[in-house]
């Protein structure tokens, strides 16, 4: 239990961080969660390089037990719009954060021979891309409307260039996209901390 504590408790605080932050704007295409949740795929590689994928896994079980009650907390407080979140967004969270980090364990532990950075690279990138696709086609996309229809998501589907330059789609696909590009920027600068955190940790577990 010693070993995964840590993992379970920077998880945990990730998503409950993440779940606060996604509230407030960052610029026109982002929240400041966008900067939190994409640590959770740093503490899921760590403990996969760590403990293996079967402990890797735990954690990630953790924090969707986590994220799953502070969306049912969400959806009971109401806000200058109604809840604050809302049930399409609560099942796009979990779905996206279940699948993501087990597909990210399973392609790290795919990867773990080779050299150091691909596997964490590597598992982040399709990860982030799963968990950017899954959490806002459920949350947002009109197709999906009928699965809660007193959730307005009209305002997310309004025609704009996509990032303000491109072509005429949705807003939630700009809204996707600039947060998948934030999540390969942190991917990328994770595998210093990566480095640094399974060195130190390691030796420490050699003693």
């Amino acid at each position: 239990m010693s070993r995964i504590l840590p993992g379970i408790l920077c998880m945990a605080a990730i998503v409950v961080a993440s779940n606060i932050l996604v509230q407030f704007l960052f610029g026109q295409w982002l929240t400041w969660g966008a900067f939190t949740y994409p640590l959770a795929f740093l503490v899921t590689d760590v403990m996969n390089r760590l403990h293996g994928a079967a402990t890797a896994r735990k954690v990630v079980v953790a924090g969707f037990v986590v994220g799953v009650i502070c969306s049912v907390v969400g959806t009971q407080i109401a806000g200058e719009f109604g809840p604050l979140v809302t049930w399409r967004i609560a099942a796009g969270s979990g779905l996206a954060f279940l699948t993501a980090q087990l597909l990210d364990v399973a392609v790290f532990d795919r990867l773990r021979e080779g050299a150091w950075w691909r596997a964490p690279f590597v598992s982040t990138l399709i990860g982030s891309a799963v968990d950017t696709a899954i959490f806002f086609t459920i949350a947002f996309s009109a197709w999906l409307a009928f699965v809660e229809p007193g959730n307005d998501v009209s305002w997310a589907n309004d025609a704009l260039p996509l990032l303000g330059l491109g072509p005429v789609l949705p807003l939630w696909v700009s809204l996707a996209l600039a947060d998948w590009g934030v999540k390969l920027g942190i991917a990328v600068l994770a595998l210093v901390p990566f480095r640094l955190i399974v060195e130190k940790l390691g030796r420490q577990d050699a003693k």
